[in-house]
C-alpha cells in the first residue's frame, strides 16, 4: 500500500509517498481503508524529529493522528462495526496511509451528511476540544476564552463550548481576516492578540469579571495574560505550545484567584483514556454533528503526494480550520 513516509527529519521536502507493508489488525482493532486524513501540528513536529510516535519504533515512519475511511476488516473482540461501514477516529500515528489499524474503542461512525474530507477534519479537533472543555468542568452560564480561534481545535472549541452551556464565548487570533471569518460561529467577541492586550480586552468585555474557562492553543507567550484574564476560580487548560514551552508564572495571582492551570495531550494517552475521550465526544458532540448544529471547517484539501505543500501551508499559519489529505 502507499503511505506518507518521513524519509529523514527536516523540512517538508523529506515527506514522500512510498510503498509500505499493509498492517494487520490485532484483537479489538479494525482495519480501515483510509479515504482522507487530517494534518496536525503534531505531524510537523514529528517530521522535524521533535515529537516521535509513542510505542515501539517502526521500520518506516508514517505520520497521521486522525482519519476517515471504510472498515475493511473486523478483528476478534470487536462489536458494533461491520465491513464497509464509514468510520473516523484518532490514532497515535500512521494515519496517512491507504490502510491503517485502529482501536475500535477510539473509532466512531461517520454521520451520513459528512463527506470523507469533512469527516477527516473532525476527530482530533473535536475530541480535543470537547476533552479540554470537560477537564475545565465547563458549565451553564460560563464565559469561555478560546485562543487561536482560527485553528481546527479553536473552531471546534467555539462550537462545542455552546454544547457545554457556555453563555459567552470569546476568540483570539493574530489575523483580522481569521477573526472576521470566525465571527460566523456565534462568537460574542473577538480579540486581535497581535494588536491588543487580550487580558485588558477580556476585562472590558466581561465587566472586569474575567473568563471562567480558557482553552489555550498558544502556550508560554500567553500564560501571563491568561492569569490576568481568568475569573476568580477560573480554569485554564493548555493544549498547544506554538507560543513556547517556558514562561514565568505569577503565583500570587494564581493563589489570589484560586486558579486551576493544567496541561493536556491526547496522542500519548492509554487506549482506555482515548476510549473515554471518544465516548464523551460521541455522547455530547456526535449528535450535534449529525444535526448540523456544529460543523467541521475544512480549510484546504491536498492529494497525498502534495503533503509537503500541506505542511508548508500549516507552518505559514495560513489555514483557517483543518487541512486534509485526500487519500483516494
Amino acid at each position: 500500500m502507499k503511505a506518507v513516509v518521513i524519509r529523514e527529519y527536516g523540512g517538508p521536502e523529506v515527506l514522500e509517498l512510498r510503498e509500505v507493508a499493509e498492517p494487520v489488525p490485532g484483537p479489538g482493532q479494525l482495519l480501515v481503508r483510509v479515504r482522507a486524513a487530517g494534518i496536525n501540528r503534531a505531524d510537523i513536529l514529528q517530521r522535524q524529529g521533535l515529537y516521535p510516535q509513542p510505542g515501539p519504533k517502526q521500520d518506516d515512519e508514517v505520520p497521521g493522528l486522525e482519519f476517515a475511511g471504510e472498515v475493511a476488516a473486523v478483528a476478534a473482540g470487536v462489536d458494533g462495526f461491520v465491513e464497509g461501514e464509514r468510520v473516523m477516529g484518532i490514532l497515535a500515528g500512521r494515519g496517512q496511509a491507504e490502510y491503517l489499524t485502529t482501536e475500535a474503542s477510539a473509532t466512531v461512525k461517520v454521520p451520513p451528511g459528512l463527506s470523507w474530507t469533512e469527516a477527516a477534519a473532525v476527530p482530533e479537533a473535536f475530541i480535543t476540544a470537547n476533552d479540554g472543555l470537560e477537564q475545565c468542568r465547563t458549565a451553564e452560564g460560563d464565559t469561555v476564552l478560546v485562543h487561536a480561534v482560527g485553528s481546527g481545535v479553536g473552531l471546534a472549541a467555539v462550537q462545542v463550548a455552546r454544547l457545554w452551556g457556555a453563555h459567552t464565548v470569546i476568540g483570539t487570533a493574530r489575523s483580522a481576516d481569521k477573526l472576521e471569518r470566525a465571527g460566523q460561529f456565534e462568537l460574542d467577541a473577538v480579540i486581535n492578540s497581535q494588536e491588543d492586550d487580550f487580558a485588558e480586552r477580556v476585562a472590558e468585555i466581561t465587566g472586569k469579571e474575567g473568563t471562567d474557562v480558557i482553552i489555550d492553543l498558544v502556550g508560554a507567550a500567553f500564560l501571563a495574560g491568561n492569569l490576568k484574564a481568568a475569573a476568580h476560580k477560573g480554569r485554564i487548560v493548555t493544549i498547544g505550545l506554538v507560543g513556547g514551552l517556558k514562561a514565568e508564572i505569577n503565583l500570587g495571582l494564581a493563589v489570589a484567584k484560586r486558579l486551576e492551570l493544567r496541561g493536556t495531550v491526547l496522542r500519548s494517552r492509554s487506549v482506555e483514556e482515548k476510549a473515554a475521550a471518544t465516548r464523551s465526544f460521541a455522547e455530547r458532540v456526535l449528535p450535534a454533528l449529525e444535526s448540523g448544529e456544529v460543523v467541521p471547517v475544512v480549510d484546504s484539501i491536498y492529494g497525498a503526494a502534495e503533503v509537503g505543500e500541506a505542511h508548508e501551508r500549516m507552518e505559514a499559519n495560513a489555514n483557517f480550520g483543518k487541512i486534509v489529505l485526500d487519500m483516494g
